[in-house]
C-alpha cells in the first residue's frame, strides 16, 4: 500500500474569465471536492493559494488551489509542501490532459509534465521530483499544436463540459481508494468508469 496523499492541488487560472476553462479542469475538481466534503477554501496570501483543510474518507486531506497563474504553479505548490512538510508521494496534482478526450480521467504516479506548463513549473519548484501523484483530467486537442493555447483559455462545448464534469464525478468516488493506499483498485476503478473507452 502506497502512504496515503495528503495535499490535493487543482491547478487553473485565477479570475472570473477563465471559469469553466478547460485550463481550470484541476481547480474544477478540487472545488468540487471541497464542496462535497465541506471544506471552505480560504486565501492564504503567505501561500498564495486558495487552501482547506478536512476529512475526506476518514483521511485528513489539505485542499490548495493556486491563486498565481498556470505558468507559474510550481511557487504556490513549493510554498505549501515545505510549510507543511509534505514529502512528494503524498502530494496529487489535479490538471487538465490534451492528450486524452473529454470523459476520461486518470490516476498516474511519477513521469515527465507531458507538456503541461504548470507541471513544467512545478517540477523544478519542489526540487525536481518527479516522484508525485496526477489526476489527470481529459479535455481533447483541437487537432493542431498552435491552436492549443486558445484551445486550453476557452470553454468546452456543452456536451464536453458534461463528459468533464462527469469524468471529474468518477475521479471523486474512485479518490477514497487512493487516500487508502489502495492505488491499483483507485486507477482500475476510474478506467473502468471511462466512457470514452480509451486506452492508457
Amino acid at each position: 500500500m502506497t502512504p496515503s496523499i495528503r495535499l490535493v492541488v487543482g491547478l487553473g487560472n485565477p479570475g472570473e474569465k477563465y471559469i469553466g476553462t478547460r485550463h481550470n479542469a484541476g481547480a474544477d475538481f478540487v472545488s468540487a471536492l471541497a464542496t462535497q466534503n465541506s471544506i471552505d477554501l480560504k486565501a492564504e496570501k503567505k501561500l498564495s493559494a486558495r487552501v482547506g483543510r478536512g476529512s475526506i474518507a476518514g483521511h485528513d486531506v489539505r485542499l490548495l488551489i493556486p491563486e498565481t497563474y498556470m505558468n507559474h504553479s510550481g511557487r504556490a505548490v513549493a510554498l505549501a509542501v515545505n510549510y507543511f512538510q509534505i514529502p512528494p508521494e503524498q502530494l496529487l496534482i489535479v490538471h487538465d490532459e490534451l492528450d486524452m478526450t473529454p470523459g476520461a480521467s486518470r490516476f498516474k504516479f511519477d513521469g515527465g509534465h507531458g507538456g503541461h506548463n504548470g507541471l513544467r513549473d512545478i517540477i523544478p519548484a519542489i526540487g525536481g521530483t518527479r516522484a508525485f501523484w496526477r489526476l489527470r483530467v481529459g479535455i481533447g486537442h483541437p487537432g493542431q499544436a498552435n491552436k492549443v493555447s486558445g484551445w486550453v483559455l476557452s470553454k468546452a462545448s456543452k456536451t464536453e463540459q458534461a463528459l468533464i464534469a462527469s469524468s471529474i464525478d468518477e475521479a471523486l468516488a474512485a479518490l477514497p481508494l487512493l487516500l487508502d493506499g489502495e492505488d491499483v483498485k483507485a486507477m482500475t476503478r476510474l478506467h473502468s468508469s471511462d466512457k470514452t473507452k480509451e486506452d492508457l
